[in-house]
């Protein structure tokens, strides 16, 4: 890819300075063609000559900036011992006192003004020109003072424009960094819930299996179908275990999580409990069921019960004076959730990032799901979740 020409400039500064000092020649040679031929100089040669040779100063002014300087001054020395006209002399040294202002810390910038207009003045003072350009030394120390000046106060300005781009772009860096933290601990620490829950379960399936084994044992020789019917439910349990356990080491990452209780989490027959809590806290909920969910994996029904709690504590908290609807329908091997309310919303800002939304995707991702939330039509929020359900006694 081709560097653009702003990139080139940057990359290449000799190159770019000497075309830059090569154009402010053209500019002298152009304004000295709009001129009258009587104020042109004796010989176009020469003058061309030393218009370049008081320009080179400038292709120097990034690379070498104080070389540049000195031979900036050096060349002061030529009008007044060869009685030449300025040429590109005043427009190098506008150029170098830009460049040093712009480019330098403050003290160095105004040494180098200092350094570049004062002999300038000195020679004013002691060489005025003299033919038709010839005017009163107090002029021409007032006007390359106020040349200066100028120069040197659009340098500071451009200089403290850059210091300003920098710190803002530098603040943007690291509120971006901080923003993926915030949203990386998020992830990080719901996985770690939904891990502690994900071995609640496992848990709690591997005690049941342990308790139909023997069970199983104790009756096969006198009840052998009893026997065979807990074999078959440990072996369906054991599917839907081995299930969770890939779901539990998909999450697990390297932190050992501390060992929980045997309680059962809850799930979609809590579903009503939930929403009466909710609908007693202040927030009037209705809970509207389509289909008949058959028995379905219990980290399934968690997830549900999770989002339907997540999404109505949001509603608690935001929605302000509104109602909200839980509506959970099952069907062609999906169950689907969706809570909308008809408040304002979460408000925007990065406060807003946590565990909310972040933990419902990822519960969902975790079985296959798809998940959205957002404003809806006409106000309010809506949170939707597709998760794929099969049959607690489905093959692995």
């Amino acid at each position: 890819m081709t560097d653009g020409p702003a990139r080139w400039w940057q990359r290449r500064p000799l190159a770019g300075d000497a075309l830059f000092a090569a154009a402010l020649v053209l500019l002298e040679v152009a304004f000295l063609l709009l001129t009258p031929p009587e104020f042109w100089p004796g010989r176009m040669p020469g003058a061309l000559a030393w218009s370049l040779l008081a320009a080179a100063p400038v292709a120097l002014r990034r690379v070498a900036p104080w070389t540049a300087v000195g031979l900036a001054v050096a060349t002061l020395m030529l009008p007044v011992l060869l009685k030449l006209a300025p040429g590109t002399q005043g427009l190098a040294f506008m150029v170098l006192t830009y460049t040093m202002a712009a480019r330098r810390p403050a003290r160095q910038a105004a040494l180098a003004a200092v350094l570049l207009w004062m002999p300038v003045g000195v020679a004013n003072l002691v060489a005025p020109p003299e033919g038709v350009l010839a005017v009163s030394p107090g002029y021409l120390l007032l006007n390359n003072l106020l040349i200066a000046l100028l120069s040197y106060a659009v340098g500071r300005a451009v200089q403290a424009r850059r210091t300003s781009v920098r710190a803002l772009r530098e603040r943007a860096r690291v509120a971006e960094e901080n923003q993926r933290s915030l949203a990386e601990q998020a992830v990080a620490d719901e996985r770690r819930r939904i891990a502690r829950e994900l071995h609640d379960v496992v848990a709690h399936h591997v005690s049941v299996m342990g308790v139909l084994a023997t069970g199983a044992r104790r009756v096969l020789r006198r009840d052998p179908d009893a026997a065979d019917e807990a074999i078959a439910t440990i072996e369906d349990t054991s599917r839907v275990t081995l299930r969770e356990m890939r779901r539990l080491l998909d999450v697990l990452r390297t932190d050992a999580e501390p060992a929980a209780d045997l309680t059962p989490q809850p799930g979609l027959a809590g579903i009503e409990t939930l929403v009466e809590q909710v609908r007693e806290a202040g927030l009037p909920v209705t809970l509207h069921v389509e289909g008949t969910p058959g028995p379905v994996e219990e980290g399934v029904s968690l997830t549900v019960y999770r989002i339907v709690q997540e999404a109505l504590t949001n509603a608690l908290k935001h929605a302000g004076e509104a109602t909200a609807q839980v509506r959970i329908t099952v069907a062609d091997g999906y169950l689907t959730v969706e809570v909308t309310d008809t408040g304002r919303g979460p408000g925007p800002g990065p406060d807003r990032i946590g565990h909310g939304l972040v933990g419902m995707r990822e519960r969902v991702g975790l079985y296959g799901g798809t998940l959205r939330t957002g404003p809806r039509p006409g106000g309010g929020f809506r949170v939707s979740a597709r998760i794929p359900v099969e049959s607690v006694g489905a093959a692995a």
